[in-house]
């Protein structure tokens, strides 16, 4: 699969509403002590976590909204559709 961001591609991460969150948003989130910019892979609202993996299906894992840090706004200038909706104000 073609990454979703390549590497040294400029993005833009902003505080994000973790309960706003779905499937496919891509987020700056520390699972297991290691901090990550992948996509949300499944949320579980009623225990306030979401499982991150990257696009290849390799699950890294679940974790807190306490740390989710961020979502990717925008990669290269172009904007993620629907992530500005799901920001706050810092």
């Amino acid at each position: 699969m073609v990454p979703l961001i390549r590497s040294r591609q400029l993005v833009v991460v902003a505080p994000v509403d973790p309960t706003m969150l779905k499937v496919g948003d891509i987020v700056l989130a520390r699972v297991a002590g290691t901090v990550y910019l992948h996509p949300v892979s499944a949320v579980d609202p009623a225990r306030k976590r979401v499982q991150i993996s990257n696009n290849r299906g390799r699950v890294n894992g679940w974790t807190g909204h306490d740390r989710v840090f961020g979502i990717c706004t925008t990669v290269d200038g172009v904007p993620r559709v629907g992530a500005a909706a799901k920001t706050r104000a810092a």
